[in-house]
């Protein structure tokens, strides 16, 4: 690992609170630290010194090294292949990103009906990649066919559905929590 990368230790923190079965007022309480800063460590709002780290490790039977080593790094190339089916959560639906990143993107296909309105608290884009797709937003309606996109910022009121079992949407939402770099 280059010298000069950034780790993200806050994921590496959480998972280790979690596995011991731990709030983060008991790591709180244990290690001397607030709960609100041990917060922002685990989302990665806020890189603890080494001497916090150390508290942090102790509070969770561990060492800063070990914390360290299980940290993730802030450079993630990762490959979502299109055989990968099996982790679908949803038939008609497949996560185009893993794990928890400052961004979601997820392909639809088939038939889709979102009856329900939603309103995403941040800014996302809807690319029709095959068919067409009805979208109704803050009660304008569109209709998109293959190609084109719809960009929402965050806050819009909105539902869509695919217009046929030829259809393949993808969304793409900028996360909920988005994490200094």
């Amino acid at each position: 690992m280059d010298d000069k990368e950034t780790l993200r230790v806050g994921a590496a923190v959480r998972r280790r609170r979690r596995a011991l079965a731990l709030t983060l007022a008991a790591v709180a309480e244990r290690s001397g630290l607030s709960v609100p800063f041990l917060s922002q460590v685990e989302n990665e709002r806020a890189r603890p010194s080494m001497r916090s780290l150390q508290r942090v490790a102790d509070a969770l039977g561990t060492t800063a090294v070990e914390l360290l080593d299980a940290a993730d790094s802030a450079r993630t190339v990762d490959v979502v292949r299109a055989a990968d089916h099996a982790r679908q959560p949803a038939a008609g639906m497949r996560p185009l990103v893993r794990g928890e990143h400052q961004m979601h993107a997820d392909e639809f296909t088939g038939e889709h009906d979102a009856r329900r309105e939603l309103v995403l608290r941040n800014d996302s884009l809807l690319y029709v990649a095959d068919g067409s797709v009805e979208v109704e937003a803050e009660g304008r309606a569109y209709r998109l066919d293959r190609g084109d996109t719809l960009y929402m910022s965050g806050g819009v009121r909105h539902r869509w559905r695919a217009t046929g079992p030829a259809a393949r949407v993808v969304v793409v939402a900028v996360t909920e929590r988005i994490e200094a770099t």
